[in-house]
């Protein structure tokens, strides 16, 4: 007779069990992974457990992507080259932090500046991202505008003066939340309500008792004047303007809010969630309310640039986008 195989010899009592393979490790790790983001997911999205499930494998999520309702993205990996990331920011000699701080706490110019300069322009398949010429000055018009229909906002002077000798711009970031969001929500206005209430704040600021406002108003004038004002070319043609910047202006202040409050700023790279055809794009600002998160992103697709806007939930952010993230992976 033929004898069949032999079978395994019984495990002795007390003895160690075969350890796990590679293989199993992996597909150990990759589930305690998957659990964590449906975790993450449903308390998100106020969904149940199997819900949540259920939408994260219908976005049919790759290694290392996410929902864009969860996560942070600040300076996104599409515009690195010549920008900031977070960790050449904290790297930064400590008196480069101090000058920095003290000119992020001088309202409104200062603080504009101090923003442009943290979010500076850049390319995307030759999209232009934190664009325009005078961004700076628009924004400081925008921080006047909120300060003067809100000076309640406002930190007092000293203290934002006592925080910037922290050299560290989050804590002023910090003490400027309620301001730099009220500066935002400005935005959501119509452009010509817009000007109409930037015209309102520099009538008031040229007679506000503080010097230091009255100067800033007088220079933001000057700036208005050059966005608003037509004039002539050198042959004496009529020349129109440059348009206002207002859209460098917008995702400057979205990458801003995405610092504290979590979100995914202006450039990073996403697509539409499915397990079919892939269609990526890029987020071209962000939608705010009076706190928290965003609550729906304006993106443009590789393959259709018309605008549209995308609820948080209905969006994956793909690997890897902040300028100094590792590869994400299960």
């Amino acid at each position: 007779m033929h004898a069949g195989p032999a079978s395994a010899p019984p495990t002795a009592p007390g003895s160690p069990t075969a350890t796990p393979g590679p293989r199993a490790r992996s597909r150990s790790t990759r589930d305690r992974a998957r659990r964590r983001a449906v975790r993450a997911h449903a308390a998100e999205t106020g969904v149940a457990y199997s819900v949540a499930a259920r939408q994260l494998a219908a976005a049919g999520l790759a290694p290392g992507e996410s929902l864009a309702n969860a996560g942070r993205t600040v300076y996104p990996v599409a515009l690195a080259r010549g920008r900031w990331t977070i960790v050449a920011r904290e790297e930064r000699p400590a008196e480069e932090k101090l000058t920095t701080t003290r000119t992020a706490a001088r309202l409104p110019a200062g603080r504009a500046r101090h923003l442009a300069d943290r979010f500076p322009p850049a390319d995307a398949n030759g999209v232009p991202f934190y664009a325009g010429s005078l961004r700076a000055e628009l924004l400081a018009m925008v921080y006047l505008v909120a300060a003067h229909e809100a000076p309640g906002l406002v930190p007092p002077p000293l203290d934002l003066a006592w925080t910037a000798e922290l050299g560290e711009e989050t804590a002023l970031d910090t003490a400027c939340a309620d301001l730099d969001r009220a500066a935002r929500l400005f935005l959501n206005d119509r452009p010509a309500e817009r000007w109409h209430r930037i015209d309102a704040a520099l009538a008031a600021a040229q007679h506000h008792p503080e010097p230091a406002t009255r100067y800033a108003a007088d220079l933001l004038t000057l700036a208005h004047r050059r966005l608003c004002t037509p004039t002539e070319d050198a042959a004496g043609e009529p020349q129109v303007p440059p348009p206002a910047p207002w859209q460098g202006v917008r995702q400057t202040l979205d990458a801003l809010l995405v610092v504290a409050d979590d979100g995914h700023a202006p450039g990073t790279r996403i697509r539409l969630p499915g397990k079919g055809a892939r269609r990526e794009g890029t987020i071209q600002g962000a939608r705010w309310t009076a706190s928290g998160s965003p609550t729906a992103y304006d993106i443009t697709l590789d393959d259709d640039p018309s605008p549209r806007t995308v609820l948080p939930p209905e969006l994956v952010v793909l690997p890897a986008q902040e300028s100094d993230a590792p590869v994400l992976t299960y």
